[in-house]
């Protein structure tokens, strides 16, 4: 797939903006050039918009939906995500390994942008890289990027800003809220990768998280939609290779393995000054993870859902 991950989001984000009118998104061009689209702040962006933004964070190759589930024996929706080319769409395109600070604006930078800019360590040990003509990123913010966030990000891709498109949500939005917890799958691919677990080894994913509560405020928005991943998530991985190394790292893989958990992701975020990134990492998983080995049969299923503390997050 190498070579592609810009350009099939591109062709994704310009059915978005074809249909800006239906999906309830605003976009609109900076002095540079650059396209931004409010999915979220100051428009009513739903659904729909939600479901586009999490493919286009995964560089369209993989099917995102919501479907039927329940809580605690109380119907809820949930999201499902599936893709036969995990390391791509997740890994390379999905994760928001991009902190993105321009004076006052911060925004955790995720889409295929990443593997133009190739800032993370990630790139180079996955031995990855594109030089698009064309690019396209997903901010999780609650406020709109200027012409000095796009010139840093056209610096990074060394792609001209009439060039770039980005796409901005809040998690206190509809389609924010759906973006943030389409990220089951990665989630566990991330940890199999700091792991040192070889990401190659998986054939195919699939995963489903509760779709949390649309927030009132972007901070609770946070919580409740990392809750959504870390104590509601369940992934499955089809991997081939021997069972004795996923016996033995899959206890690490589900959240609960972190010595934070039991906490509300608030709480957790509060304690890290409110930065991400000063997280213990081994706490961004799924709550349950399940590795089918294609070569022995052989099923091994690790973690434990929380009902109750979803619950208390959620305000149910």
């Amino acid at each position: 797939m190498s070579g592609v991950l810009n350009e099939r989001a591109c062709q994704l984000t310009e059915q978005l903006l074809a249909r800006s009118g239906e999906l309830k998104v605003f976009p609109h061009a900076l002095d540079n050039g650059a396209i931004v689209v409010d999915c979220g702040i100051e428009t009513p962006a739903g659904i729909q918009a939600g479901l586009l933004l999490a493919r286009i964070c995964m560089a369209d190759l993989g099917e995102v939906k919501l479907v039927s589930g329940e809580l605690d024996g109380q119907p809820l929706p949930y999201l499902q995500v599936q893709t036969d080319h995990a390391v791509e769409s997740c890994l390379l395109s999905q994760y928001a390994g991009w902190k993105i600070n321009v004076g006052k604006f911060f925004a955790m930078g995720s889409g295929p942008m990443r593997a133009a800019a190739e800032v993370e360590d990630l790139y180079r040990i996955l031995a990855f890289g594109e030089s698009p003509e064309k690019t396209v990123g997903v901010l999780e913010s609650n406020t709109l990027p200027d012409v000095n966030v796009v010139e840093k990000i056209a610096q990074s891709t060394g792609v001209d800003p009439k060039n770039i498109m980005l796409l901005v949500a809040p998690t206190s939005s509809i389609a924010g809220n759906i973006q943030v917890i389409a990220r089951s799958v990665e989630t566990a691919m991330h940890k199999l990768f700091e792991s040192k677990f070889d990401v190659h080894r998986v054939q195919a994913s699939f995963g489903t998280a509760p779709l949390a509560p649309v927030a009132k405020d972007h901070l609770t928005g946070i919580g409740r939609t990392n809750d959504a991943i870390l104590y509601g998530s369940a992934v499955t991985l089809w991997v081939v290779g021997d069972d004795e190394s996923l016996q033995e790292i899959g206890p690490s893989l589900p959240s609960c393995s972190a010595a934070c958990y039991g906490k509300p992701f608030l709480d957790v975020f509060a304690e890290a000054n409110h930065d991400f990134y000063e997280i213990d990492p081994s706490f961004f998983s799924p709550a349950v993870v399940t590795l089918q080995n294609l070569e022995t049969g052989n099923v091994f299923r690790f973690g434990e859902m929380n009902p109750d503390l979803l619950k208390q997050s959620f305000g149910l």
